[in-house]
């Protein structure tokens, strides 16, 4: 027995529907489950504190057996026909739809994220699917004209081999899908480090995967799954075999991965943290603002990259606002995420508890006021000790605790006078730069916030919220956060390799540039 399932009684049919069992580890090759050598890795859910299961993770010598059999599979797989790996990639879409449910409460139970935004990360998966398969047929490079007689010159794109992907817990499956979805149409196999944190998703979603993959014909190491800790994520950035490794979690850790694939001289896709900001100008609608920054703040308990962290409010309309989202914390509800009626779970787990004690205690202690007052929940339905009130702390932006990212349901409120120059300003001074935001009427401040001079961040948006980004266009941030993109647009380009292409057709071969070199 690779590992052992003791999920309450809700999510025991979840797991049966979906394939899992007490048979798989948390390593696969596609259709074929490794022991599992390595640790055990404990899933508990933030929502009541049950251990769900047990699962073992990859010892040294099945990560070996893992990325060869990732080799074998990409020289078959590389000359299956675009379109037709596209079409394994409609078949997984359609697969998702039919678990959409499932997976949503796996993945709100497992992670603690509301199931509503469960459903909503299993549709992230469809519509990148259902992206993927028309870009299949438009992996297109350039014609160029020669400077020489009777030559032809074009540019094509060719798969990149292998790709390592490293997720976080905040988005067990769909940032696994919008690498995925891509890299296979674009001819990769993919090898995926979930986090320690909710193992169960990644062999729900591998399960999902396999089924489609054995009714096709797929080779066997297109989809790779290795469950375990830090340690897998070290090996895939040393691995020379892999040359892109595509990592989402915090600035920390993605130095750590771009520096030992750097060395290497492979390639990083990093995603990495946020400290969004949205600017509220006098000139706003201060009704329609509300929901954007209320969601920005307390989705997912505030542990999304796009959360919103600070709020830069123009002097003129600060006191109303600052009523307004009182009032609007106020009619929060917090409590299990499978429960529709609450807007806000769990906590990831207890160090992400101390991390939000730690936070609110050093904005008090710089300075902050408290707006909105914070704290863990005790009592009936709370009892796995996750769940913390979301807090409003009035703050300056010099203060060291605004300048960092915390992971939690924590808003910092910031005044700014004069133009929206200002607000820019204080916005851009961060470290980290992924998603931003302004909400004006004025279309003049609008233009400003989006120019050269404007954001400096990877996402720039206006009269809606930092969180909740579309797959159409590509999702990433600069700075700190790492500059990577992922999902829509030509993001695809990420997991190819660049060709360029000159074709003699006449009887003679001139040189470019008009060397001459008689023999």
């Amino acid at each position: 027995m690779s590992s052992t399932l003791n999920a309450p009684g809700r999510i025991t049919e979840i797991l049966k529907n979906i394939g899992v069992s007490e048979e798989n580890s948390g390593v696969s090759t596609g259709t074929t489950w490794l022991k599992g050598e390595g640790a055990v890795l404990s899933s508990y859910s933030p929502v009541d504190g049950a251990l769900i299961g047990t699962v073992r993770s990859a010892s040294e010598a099945e990560y070996e057996k893992a990325i060869i059999a990732a080799e074998k599979a990409f020289i078959e797989w590389r000359h299956w026909p675009a379109p037709k790996r596209g079409e394994v990639v409609r078949q997984l879409g359609e697969a998702l739809r039919e678990h959409k449910e499932d997976l949503g409460k796996l993945v709100s139970y497992e992670m603690g994220k509301s199931y509503q935004e469960g459903l909503g990360e299993v549709q992230e998966m469809i519509d990148i699917c259902d992206f993927a398969v028309g870009l299949s047929r438009q992996l297109h490079g350039l014609t160029m004209h020669s400077e020489r007689p009777e030559h032809r010159m074009y540019e094509q794109w060719h798969p990149v081999g292998l790709v390592g992907i490293i997720t976080a817990f905040n988005f067990p499956v769909a940032v696994w899908s919008w690498n995925t979805a891509l890299a296979w149409v674009c001819g990769d196999v993919c090898v995926w480090k979930p986090s320690e944190k909710v193992p169960l998703c990644s062999i729900a979603c591998q399960h999902i995967a396999s089924e489609v993959f054995k009714r096709n014909g797929v080779p066997e190491g297109v989809s790779v799954l290795i469950n375990g800790g830090r340690e897998v994520g070290e090996w895939m950035s040393a691995d020379t075999r892999i040359p892109l490794v595509s990592a989402t979690g915090s600035t920390r850790m993605g130095k750590a991965v771009s520096a030992t694939v750097g060395q290497r001289l492979g390639r990083s896709l990093l995603e990495l943290g946020g400290n969004n900001a949205i600017i509220i100008s006098d000139k706003a609608d201060l009704d329609m603002s509300l929901i954007g920054c209320v969601f920005g703040a307390v989705g997912t308990a505030g542990q999304r990259c796009t959360s919103t962290r600070r709020l830069i409010i123009h002097d003129k309309v600060y006191d109303a606002f600052a009523a307004k989202l009182k009032k609007a914390y106020a009619q929060l509800r917090i409590g299990d995420p499978l429960d529709e009626k609450n807007h806000v779970g769990p906590l990831i787990d207890g160090a992400a508890v101390a991390m939000y004690e730690n936070a609110l205690r050093a904005a008090t202690e710089q300075g902050g006021r408290i707006l909105v007052e914070g704290g863990v929940m005790n009592g009936a339905g709370y009892e796995s000790g996750c769940y913390v009130r979301p807090a409003i702390v009035e703050a300056t932006p010099e203060m060291a605790i605004v300048q960092e990212e915390t992971f939690a349901p924590i808003l910092y409120l910031i005044r700014y006078t004069g133009d929206v120059n200002n607000a820019i300003a204080i916005q851009n001074g961060v470290k980290q730069g992924l998603s931003s935001s302004i909400m004006t009427l004025d279309l003049r401040e609008a233009e400003r916030f989006l120019s050269a001079s404007g954001s400096d961040c990877g996402i720039a948006n206006v009269n809606i919220g930092t969180s909740g980004a579309e797959i159409g266009g590509a999702f990433g941030g600069e700075k700190e956060t790492g500059g990577g993109r992922e999902s829509g647009s030509d993001a695809w380009k990420a997991y190819m390799r660049r060709q360029t292409n000159t074709i003699n057709y006449g009887s003679k071969l001139p040189l470019a540039q008009g060397i001459k070199f008689d023999l």
